[in-house]
């Protein structure tokens, strides 16, 4: 078996901080962007930052492929898994799951406002339910104990309503059945005309929501998300919470992580040289590794993780067109290494609209 295979029952941490220490900076959960693959690379960017799986859903698990969805890599620790779903039974079901799979921590959905999340009766319309999301927690606790931490995802409300006793009382009453730890989508979710994009950006962001819950409970772990996009404002939000939460400017930005080991836990990353064009080719060198230990041990084909890796020079000269390369389909023919070589001749020679050489 490769190194870098979990199997159940395993948990293995490479310098990695605990799960607790590792709330302080966290990656969200993804629907098709945070897989396993995505992951890795993220934990070669920090040591420290918590990841979270994309939403897996527990009717996925009861009666689907468990190893496909539930498989990562050992040096994914400190990971969460995010379940979707509103059943006390099948959530412990799958909260067990985890646990013999090594996770460290479950996470219930109580934010997506998708229809289609909707129709399945899970994600933010659990809010207004919140002693069945109280249920769930009590029912997952009973069957992994404490050992594993069952926490919360969450909005700060539904549709147009601003009432902030709605997400006090739902903390309030989630809290009462043994939750300690929620994270804080700081903005509504409209169940009706918007789409999921929309509603990550037009429903106002309102931090002070967040930083009145963790005022009310102090004995909670209150863990911000939502528009946040620099070290600065991770900063500044640590000083009313206790943690912070960003999505898709880690995935976008991704040489973002590479500087929240010192910048939040007083700690080099396990990244060999800092904030330099050689440390970027350094990444995209495991990240080939990688891609060609999957190939062999799963039958993974490069191009399904170099998707993840097109932010990794961003911002850099000559980043688009490295990343025309890596996200052209007609080099899937081509084996990952020589497709990294053209890459990086791309950067330098290669205009953006030069043709693809013939296959090597």
């Amino acid at each position: 078996m490769a190194s870098n295979q979990i199997t159940p029952n395993t948990r293995v941490f490479i310098g990695n901080s605990d799960p607790q220490t590792a709330r302080r900076v966290s990656v969200a959960p993804m629907l098709d962007w945070t897989d396993r693959h995505c992951r890795y690379l993220h934990r070669l960017l920090s040591h420290r930052a918590m990841l979270y799986t994309e939403m897996v859903t527990t009717q996925a698990l009861l009666h689907g492929d468990v190893a496909r969805h539930l498989r990562f890599n050992a040096e994914e620790h400190p990971v969460a898994l995010q379940l979707g779903g509103s059943e006390p039974d099948a959530m412990a079901a799958c909260a067990r799951l985890a646990q013999q799979w090594g996770y460290d921590e479950v996470n219930i959905n109580c934010g997506c406002p998708s229809e289609r999340v909707q129709r399945g009766a899970f994600g933010a319309c659990l809010m207004q339910q919140a002693s069945l999301v109280g249920d769930c927690v009590k029912a997952m606790q009973d069957a992994v104990g404490l050992a594993l931490p069952v926490t919360v995802k969450h909005r700060i409300g539904i549709n147009q309503s601003e009432s902030y006793s709605f997400v006090r009382d739902f903390v309030g009453t989630v809290a009462d059945a043994g939750c300690r730890i929620f994270i804080v989508h700081a903005r509504n979710a409209w169940l009706q005309g918007l789409s999921p994009k929309e509603n990550r950006e037009v429903p106002p962001l309102r931090y002070a929501v967040a930083h009145q819950l963790k005022r009310d409970f102090p004995e909670l772990t209150i863990v911000l998300n939502g528009g946040i996009h620099t070290n600065t404002q991770i900063a500044e939000q640590l000083q009313f919470v206790d943690g912070v939460m960003l999505g898709r400017e880690a995935y976008h930005n991704p040489w973002l992580l590479s500087t929240w080991d010192a910048a939040f836990y007083g700690c080099a990353s396990q990244e060999p040289s800092q904030a330099s064009q050689l440390s970027r080719e350094w990444v995209e060198e495991q990240m080939l590794a990688y891609m060609e230990r999957e190939a062999a041990t799963h039958g993974t084909h490069w191009y399904a993780i170099a998707r993840h890796m097109l932010g990794l020079r961003h911002g850099l000269p000559g980043a688009r067109a490295w990343r025309r390369v890596w996200s052209d389909h007609r080099l899937k023919g081509w084996p990952a290494r020589a497709v990294m070589a053209h890459s990086r001749g791309a950067t330098v020679t290669v205009p953006i609209s030069a043709p693809i050489p013939a296959r090597l």
